[in-house]
């Protein structure tokens, strides 16, 4: 593809503009196929210079493994004069099962709750209902628990570009308590503006039953299963058979003989009027 710089600099920043979710470097190449890779990372890295040094409304940030314009978040003060905005409110539970399951993932409830030390039912099922937690999968062990990890929107609601920018921690099973709402508070810092904790109790949530339910990966579903010909009955009409079938007198010949009309019998000339 034969185009100059300022016009990729252009369609790149109008791309990553319309994109309703943050955009990855690898759809940019696929729709600018034949530019090569590296024209495509120095435009990227000049947009996000050029948004930072002229002290422009939008900068462009990598976040969720994409590219996607925001708000500098010196400017939040006024735009919340425009547009009301409210924040993710989550509890300290929440945020303290959400940065274990982040860190460990793929991790079972049980595997938290070792952590923590309480029941986090409740925190999963908000979590889930957030669209923060998906589930993997089952783990191969008796009783089978779900394991969970983040999303996409967790990336992004923390404003992290990949799951290895989540802050440096040592092993999170030798944390005690207070190191634990240390890193806590360090994600909480991450999202800015986009979370708000909370020191009220976890609100009503789902039950998490429910939640997994639907959301399991590997749920079968009954209309899509292939039916059994010698156990289940067929919607299908049966083919009609042959020998059962009622013949139309008007269309079928008769196999039985048939009687004789006497109007139309050939007459006897011995038995003639004349």
């Amino acid at each position: 593809m034969s185009i100059d710089l300022a016009r990729i600099t252009s369609i790149v920043e109008s791309l990553i503009f319309v994109s309703e979710k943050p955009l990855s470097f690898r759809k940019i190449r696929a729709i600018l196929d034949g530019v090569p890779a590296k024209d495509l990372q120095t435009v990227v890295e000049e947009l996000v210079a050029r948004c930072r040094a002229e002290n422009r409304g939008m900068i462009l940030e990598e976040v969720a493994e994409g590219w996607q314009f925001r708000t500098p978040p010196e400017n939040q003060e006024w735009i919340k004069m425009l547009v009301e905005y409210k924040p993710m409110r989550l509890s300290r539970a929440s945020l303290e099962t959400l940065a274990i399951i982040a860190y460990r993932q793929p991790t079972t409830k049980t595997d938290v709750e070792t952590v923590r030390g309480v029941d986090s039912t409740s925190a999963v099922a908000k979590l889930l209902e957030l669209g923060l937690l998906k589930i993997l999968g089952r783990k191969e062990i008796p009783g089978r628990p779900f394991v969970y990890g983040t999303t996409p929107e967790f990336l992004e609601v923390f404003n992290l570009a990949s799951l290895n920018d989540l802050p440096s921690l040592k092993e999170i099973e030798d944390l005690d308590p207070g190191e634990i709402e240390a890193f806590t508070e360090k994600l909480a810092d991450a999202a800015g503006a986009n979370v708000e904790p909370t020191a009220e109790g976890e609100p009503p949530a789902p039950e998490l039953d429910a939640l997994e339910q639907a959301a399991e990966p590997d749920a079968p579903n009954p209309e899509s299963r292939i039916p059994n010909p010698e156990t289940d009955p067929s919607d299908e009409p049966e083919p009609p058979n042959p020998k059962s079938r009622t013949p139309n007198p008007e269309s079928e010949p008769s196999d039985e003989p048939e009687t004789p009309n006497p109007e139309s019998r050939i007459p006897n000339p011995d038995e003639s009027d004349a």
